[in-house]
């Protein structure tokens, strides 16, 4: 007993010097240049729902005080029974619990002790008023009460029982099971994840220290065979004696970095493409810091697409390649390709969109981001910084799954005092990149905001581009339950697009294990269907569904355009100047202000 109390006496002292460092690394936060339009809607937003809320009490107050009524009716009928429970004598057990599986309360404590129990049958009986609530809600326009909803659920997320020790049985049964230093370790991890992002609170979801880039991860043999300040060209080394005459681009989106195509040698698209006999190119996008400013869209066309598509045609003596464009850098392919139309170029024989938007009219899960309120934050701290912060980008992605990507691992580091876990995938998730102030901008007001793409055409070079004018053989992968390219936004684009020869595949899964779905695993199928024509969901209705990966049928149809067979080449072609082993050097840059 005496050395159990030792131990925590010891525990609580640390406990005391923890709180000291994460006061001063909040305060850091607390004085940082951060502009206020970025940590929430603005305030015309609550002026509507507020205004919307009293018109409907002036209106129809029948309906709200019927809501208020059987929200009062149902708390007080649980508290009652309840009560029943305990004067019959039955006070370790709850009363009858209706409510529905929620893996948050897994604990079985949560339907078998009266006092988890109890907090959590009322958490979910307010959640539900609150919903409701929002749902009723008429006289708001609907994108307003889209984001009403979105914030709404924000704030039940944040206020569920299992966020605060008091009421989390895991981290109260974990504390006294280990003296209190599981909730050491918390606050240490808590303290380590707030001064590590200058006062931001945001936890990190894998083990930092678990892989090294080059080493256990992207550890597909290759070469940088051309760089510039955009990015660096990767060359793979080949791997059969002979290969498809015409060569691949892949171009990666520049949110994240290029190696989630290349995790591990089971799982990499890179390592898997080259065993099929592809000269296989990937780009690798420079990390950008404040100098690029004043980078933009025409910048990543020009000193990126255009300047890799040159490098891999010049190394392999070809005069087209085929070109691939994960999520945005989907989308700006389509407009390199557009502008490549005006200018009568054929450097691109096909093009394959994985996960790309063309399109939109549809803002989906991001609607809450992407008004005014928001969007003239972003501009206004990017004139400041010179880029679009990482943080910030993560951070959004986050809140879109805040239970999964927030909430849980939070409680699962700073109350349980769990590392974070080894996981290749949350480890590229974690490492992401800055955007260049320019490019933010023109991306988040010319494509999302006012989707000149689709509707009209966006000015580059000089030319008017829209996505009618792609025009070259396609093939566009999306993910069935994808919430950050939508599959039904992503057909619609693919469908106003001026190809001939279209094809269009939908997989199972979301935005990256729909993609990242190796042959091997037999996990997710996939569905082909008739023409690119018409709504979405009609296609979805004739598709025909096929088990197992894509990879092998998008491979027969890139093969059918990739010619004929030559003798494997070495990257840096003939001469084999090489700039730097894969995978590089940009990739191993860390976002900084």
């Amino acid at each position: 007993m005496g050395e159990n109390l030792e131990r925590l006496n010891e525990n609580l002292a640390k406990v005391e010097e923890l709180s000291k460092r994460l006061v001063a690394a909040l305060s850091a936060h607390a004085n940082a240049n951060t502009d206020a339009g970025l940590s929430g809607p603005s305030q015309d937003l609550y002026m509507k729902a507020g205004l919307a809320y009293l018109n409907e009490w002036m209106t129809n107050p029948a309906k709200l005080m019927e809501h208020q009524v059987q929200f009062w009716g149902k708390t007080l009928h649980h508290y009652l029974e309840v009560q029943n429970h305990l004067a019959e004598g039955q006070i370790l057990t709850p009363p009858e619990d209706p409510t529905p599986d929620d893996k948050r309360f897994s604990n079985p404590l949560w339907r078998t002790h009266p006092y988890f129990n109890f907090v959590k049958q009322q958490y979910l009986l307010s959640a539900e008023a609150i919903q409701q609530a929002v749902d009723d809600i008429d006289g708001l326009d609907p994108r307003d009460k889209h984001r009403v909803s979105f914030f709404a659920n924000q704030m039940i997320d944040l206020f569920s029982p299992t966020n605060y020790l008091a009421t989390n049985p895991d981290a109260l049964q974990r504390a006294v099971e280990t003296d209190g230093a599981s909730l050491v370790q918390g606050l240490e991890n808590l303290v380590r994840d707030v001064e590590s992002r200058k006062g931001e609170l945001l936890p990190t979801l894998a083990d930092p220290d678990a892989f090294k880039v080059g080493d256990n991860i992207a550890t597909t043999e290759g070469a940088v065979v051309f760089r510039n300040e955009m990015l660096e060209l990767i060359q793979y080394a080949p791997r059969t004696e002979t290969v498809h005459e015409t060569p691949l681009v892949i171009f990666p989106p520049w949110i994240n970095k290029f190696y989630i195509l290349d995790l591990k040698e089971q799982n990499s698209l890179i390592n898997w493409l080259v065993g099929q006999g592809i000269t296989l190119f990937v780009v690798s996008w420079k990390n950008p810091d404040a100098s690029y400013a004043d980078t933009g869209i025409e910048d990543y066309i020009e000193k990126g697409y255009l300047a890799a598509i040159e490098a891999a045609k010049d190394i392999c003596g070809t005069k087209s390649v085929n070109a691939v464009g994960y999520c945005i850098a989907g989308t700006t392919l389509a407009m390199t390709l557009a502008l490549l139309k005006k200018r009568r170029d054929t450097s691109v024989t096909s093009a394959t969109f994985f996960t790309a938007l063309t399109d939109f009219s549809n803002h989906g899960e991001f609607t809450p981001f992407l008004d005014n309120d928001f969007i003239d934050a972003i501009e206004r701290q990017v004139s400041v910084d010179g880029v679009l912060d990482s943080h910030y980008m993560s951070k959004t992605f986050s809140f879109l799954r805040a239970n999964d990507l927030i909430y849980g691992p939070a409680v699962r580091s700073y109350m349980m005092g769990e590392a974070p876990p080894a996981f290749d995938l949350l480890y590229w998730n974690g490492d992401s990149t800055n955007l260049p102030a320019k490019m933010a901008v023109e991306y988040l007001r010319g494509l999302c905001q006012d989707n000149k793409f689709a509707a009209g055409g966006i000015d580059l070079f000089g030319e008017t581009v829209q996505v009618g004018d792609v025009d070259v053989p396609l093939c566009a992968v999306a993910c069935e339950t994808d919430h950050i390219a939508a599959w039904v936004d992503s057909f619609r684009g693919i469908a106003q697009m001026g190809a001939k020869d279209k094809t269009f595949i939908l997989s199972e899964s979301g935005h990256i294990a729909g993609i990242v779905n190796p042959p091997s695993k037999q996990k997710y199928g996939h569905y082909t269907g008739p023409k690119v024509t018409g709504a979405p969901e009609d296609w979805r209705n004739k598709a025909k569904y096929t088990s197992g990966s894509w990879w092998p049928r998008w491979y027969d149809w890139l093969a059918s355009r990739s010619g004929d067979q030559v003798p494997a080449r070495i990257p840096g072609g003939e001469a084999g100047k090489t700039l730097a082993p894969a995978p590089g050097t940009y990739v191993l840059e860390r976002p900084t202000l």
